[in-house]
């Protein structure tokens, strides 16, 4: 069932002079992350955009100036929202369950309205070259370079070595994007009787989400036992040999 705001991003609005329906921002950007995310940025032309909406090319050019705006567009308005949840974390001093709590649920509501986001992402990575390379590095490397940040911070307390906190990074970055890449490919696994992205899969995932992470970064209990000393008992001393 659509969300209202799913409702919201596909609304038109009427066209002048009885033409076809103008689309709104979020569904010309709705619309060019499913392509990018299908078919790479450069599988994609502005006519195709068009077609899929069901209106001209200069129609859209009346919304931006060209397919690499749109890339642009579509890009920024995934990966900030997610800066932000990282930013956040970054300023607080301690990593406290119901902070972790928080930024996942906004991280995974995120991804859930844009779900070809993740593999738009990914794809991009995985392409030697390609018009919007540049930019999507950047925007991935600005993400990690937060997100290693945080991690460095958490990782000293919970007993990680300096050497070993890229590998949580990518791992961390792993557990919560790789979910939302290809649902379709969770679909076909054994065990699996939910969609993956339905509400019921979703709250797990975060669930999960927030226990990996306060395991792998949260502090770890320092031991109160008293700690055990070699003792060799009086009779066995005097039978220990000399020299």
């Amino acid at each position: 069932m659509a969300t209202a705001t799913t409702r919201k991003a596909h609304e038109v609005r009427p066209a002048g002079h009885g033409g076809a329906p103008s689309p709104t921002r979020d569904l010309i950007l709705d619309t060019a992350e499913r392509l990018f995310s299908a078919r790479g940025v450069d599988g994609v032309a502005v006519r195709d955009l068009a077609r899929e909406m069901g209106i001209t090319a200069s129609s859209l050019y009346n919304h931006f100036p060209s397919k690499q705006a749109v890339y642009e567009a579509v890009v920024e308005r995934g990966v900030r929202p997610i800066l932000e949840v990282v930013g956040e974390a970054l300023a607080a001093r301690v990593l406290r369950p119901r902070d972790v709590h928080a930024a996942l649920g906004r991280l995974t509501a995120h991804l859930e309205r844009h779900p070809h986001l993740a593999r738009l992402l990914q794809r991009t990575l995985l392409e030697d070259a390609g018009a919007s390379q540049g930019l999507i590095e950047r925007w991935i490397i600005l993400l990690y370079r937060q997100g290693i940040a945080f991690i460095r911070k958490a990782a000293r307390d919970a007993g990680w070595e300096p050497a070993e906190v890229p590998h949580l990074g990518v791992a961390l970055f792993g557990m919560i994007f790789a979910y939302f890449t290809n649902p379709a490919a969770l679909r076909r696994l054994p065990g699996w009787t939910d969609d993956p992205l339905s509400s019921r899969s979703l709250t797990v995932q975060r669930r999960f989400l927030e226990q990996a992470v306060l395991r792998l970064l949260g502090p770890r209990p320092r031991s109160t036992a008293p700690r055990r000393t070699s003792r060799v008992a009086p009779a066995a001393r005097r039978r220990l040999p000399h020299g």
